[in-house]
């Protein structure tokens, strides 16, 4: 079977801030789809990242330094359920979507790292915002997951929180797979291409940058970000 016609997991998150390499976790979600795409079970977590939540942070998802600190559990006990939970949907080889996944692995990595875990081997991922751009690489307009899912005829209400964002990612991914063939592909495969595609998106976009700024690089790394 094609993997859009298997069991699979969407993941997000939401955070402290969009810089990947500084952000800690406020919301996570995964939720598992079945194989006829139907959501059958999630996990939420709500964490106290330790640290007063931006107010900009906290307009995009909903969540203030309040709510956190009286609802959230500790930081520490959070990111250790979440990699553990990925680790072992990984284990198992089921594929973890994810939109414009490398924030949210780099996140991942990160907190592991302050939290003295054993980072994640994430694969296989399936990013829709890669597939998108490298599918239908001369459309105009956004690449956001709410212009995405509008342009897919995908239905995201509450956009900006983890649990709507996790399901509507996987809805765009099978889209995608039914609509072009060519991703239909065996996932260790189809997670190398996605790094090259990454890649080779990014060395175009920097490119382009460089027009106005001589100086501008893009990451190429897919779907973890280099430390720093």
């Amino acid at each position: 079977m094609n993997w859009h016609e298997q069991i699979r997991a969407g993941f997000d998150l939401e955070t402290t801030g969009r810089d990947p390499q500084q952000a800690l976790i406020v919301t996570a979600t995964i939720v598992m789809v079945d194989a006829s795409g139907a959501a059958v079970s999630a996990a939420e977590w709500l964490l106290d990242p330790g640290v007063p939540i931006p107010e900009e942070a906290a307009q995009v998802h909903g969540v203030t330094t309040e709510r956190a600190r009286a609802e959230g559990m500790p930081a520490a006990q959070g990111v250790i359920e979440i990699t553990e939970t990925l680790r072992d949907l990984f284990a198992a080889g089921i594929p973890v979507i994810a939109f414009n996944g490398v924030y949210d692995f780099t996140v991942m990595d990160r907190e592991a790292r302050r939290h003295g875990l054993t980072p994640l081997d994430a694969a296989p991922v399936i990013d829709p915002y890669v597939l998108d751009k490298q599918l239908d690489r001369y459309r105009k307009g956004k690449r956001t997951l709410t212009a995405v899912s509008e342009h897919y005829g995908v239905q995201l209400e509450d956009a900006h929180t983890s649990a709507a964002d996790a399901l509507a990612a996987v809805q765009v991914a099978d889209h995608l797979a039914r609509k072009y063939p060519a991703v239909q592909i065996e996932l260790s495969e189809l997670h190398a291409r996605q790094a090259q595609w990454k890649a080779e998106q990014a060395a175009s976009f920097e490119e382009y940058l460089r027009r106005k700024d001589p100086a501008a690089t893009v990451s190429r790394e897919w779907p973890v970000e280099p430390g720093t």
